[in-house]
């Protein structure tokens, strides 16, 4: 494996990239009309346009990605997350045209693709699973039986789907005509599939996952959990490792469970294994994500590893060179997604030019990006800009050096999502550990971030006010009694 094309864009494509060239190996980018001057486009070792700007001419197009690749003599693509990653009729055409896919099988992915197959496949292993149905319906009797059955409130769920599109909560049976519609018709033009089905809603839930890597010889290990529980509009915001809740032993619980999911389905390639965790700490089994996380860096910040380079080697037919008992928590480490969204108007995304643009540095601080100062926040693609991650020997200090990098983060152009952050980690509740996936909806209002800028600015104005008094009296002549030139000037 010599030549990797990166069948992605902006941040994800950039850092795969950069483990590429570290690894000796040459890239190819692909890019449409808009990203021609992307950074990720002028860091690989070649590049190609593959369509205009919308995703389904261009990064979605699987056909020509995989043509690209012929063309050039690429041996490999990585396809990162979000877009064509986790398209099992994809891997498989990339398999069938004789590339490697970095990335599991495409039965592996077809299995955990499905939330009803996964469930399937995994009920034979002991792993608890939230209460609820392993089948699809569209029956709104059906459904108003099986939550009388499990009882009140019921989470509606789209088979194929995630990032929250085809989900409803329901709180009583006079709402699940409604709501069922709705997930249906929200999973049909999210995932081109309305199956849904029926489970128990955990009310208060932490939002726990587990990092795992596995090779094509049977070893798989974990890389212990990542808290993930901020969240707006089920879709995460803010990511750390280890969690606060967290005991070694429910640690080794949790994770025997997560390499107990990758084996039901034979599993190979780093990925991610969900589960929900309620206020007694039973966790229950929710998803596999057959792909890298957005959130990988922090899994990286703490084990040593670098899970891209763990993927290439996996692809390539290379064994696991460290063992369970090798990896070792160091420290602490936060993400926050920085994302051209608007905190103060319902998370909005907020398009336009990145007036200015620079980033925080310093000892543990690492910032994946994909943009620069004076480039454009397209309407076409997701709107994170970066990802800021910090790593702190405990808990307390990274969420200081949090902060310390988000008050140097200058970004101008665009709404983001830094002062969310910074609501985040000063509030109580953060600091103390003690949040749930509703963190959001119990403690955050646009009118939270005003006052706190508000305070700030008061806060400046005085600081302002006081150093302009102190320059005054630095350079007012000083009033000279025997003499009395001041006087004299004067007159």
């Amino acid at each position: 494996m010599q030549k990797i094309l990166v069948a992605n864009r902006g941040e994800i494509a950039l850092r795969i990239m950069r483990t590429i060239r570290k690894m000796g190996l040459r890239s190819v980018a692909v890019y449409s009309d808009v990203d021609r001057n992307a950074p990720h486009v002028l860091f690989a070792d070649e590049a190609v346009c593959i369509g205009p700007a919308p995703s389904d001419q261009s990064y979605l197009n699987g056909d020509k990605i995989i043509a690209v690749c012929k063309e050039l003599g690429a041996d490999a693509i990585h396809p990162g997350y979000g877009f064509l990653s986790e398209n099992a009729a994809f891997a498989q055409k990339v398999e069938d045209a004789g590339i490697n896919f970095i990335g599991p099988s495409p039965a592996a992915m077809r299995i955990m693709g499905s939330k009803l197959a996964a469930k399937e496949c995994v009920s034979h292993y002991n792993i608890p699973m939230v209460p609820g149905i392993d089948k699809a319906i569209e029956d709104v009797n059906v459904a108003i039986q099986i939550a009388d059955k499990i009882g009140y409130p019921v989470l509606i769920k789209a088979s194929a789907g995630g990032g929250g599109k085809g989900m409803r909560v329901v709180e009583k049976a006079t709402d699940m005509q409604e709501q069922m519609e709705r997930a249906i018709s929200e999973a049909k033009a999210a995932f081109g599939d309305g199956a849904v089905f029926i489970e128990k809603y955990v009310s208060s839930p932490r939002h726990i996952e587990v990092q795992v890597v596995a090779d094509k010889f049977g070893n798989i290990i974990h890389g212990f959990e990542r808290e993930c529980s901020i969240q707006r509009r089920h879709q995460k915001v803010v990511e750390e490792t280890p969690s606060a809740i967290m005991t070694p032993e429910l640690r080794e619980k949790i994770g025997d469970a997560a390499i107990m999911v990758a084996k039901s389905c034979n599993y190979t390639s780093t990925g991610t294994v969900e589960f929900l965790m309620d206020e007694h700490l039973n966790f229950y089994f929710l998803e596999m994500n057959t792909r890298l996380q957005v959130e990988h860096a922090v899994s990286e910040m703490i084990t040593g590893l670098d899970l891209v380079e763990e993927q290439i080697k996996i692809a390539r037919g290379e064994k696991l060179s460290f063992t369970q008992d090798d990896l070792v928590l160091n420290g602490h480490a936060i993400e926050l997604r920085v994302c051209a969204e608007d905190p103060l108007n319902n998370f909005l995304p907020s398009i336009g030019t990145l007036i200015k643009y620079s980033k925080p540095t310093g000892e543990g601080i690492r910032v994946d990006d994909g943009y620069e100062e004076g480039m454009e926040v397209s309407i076409y693609y997701d709107p994170m800009i970066a990802k800021l991650v910090v790593h702190g020997k405990t808990r307390t200090e990274a969420i200081q050096k949090m902060l310390a990098a988000i008050k140097e983060y200058k970004i101008e152009g665009v709404a983001t999502t830094l002062p969310f952050g910074t609501f985040v980690f000063e509030h109580e509740a953060f600091f103390t550990g003690h949040f749930d996936t509703n963190f959001v909806k119990k403690y955050y209002t646009p009118e939270a971030i005003k006052e706190k800028q508000k305070a700030n600015a008061a806060i400046a104005a005085v600081v302002g006010l006081r150093y302009y008094l102190d320059q005054q009296k630095l350079i007012n002549p000083v009033e000279n009694k025997s003499t009395s030139w001041k006087r004299r000037l004067a007159h």
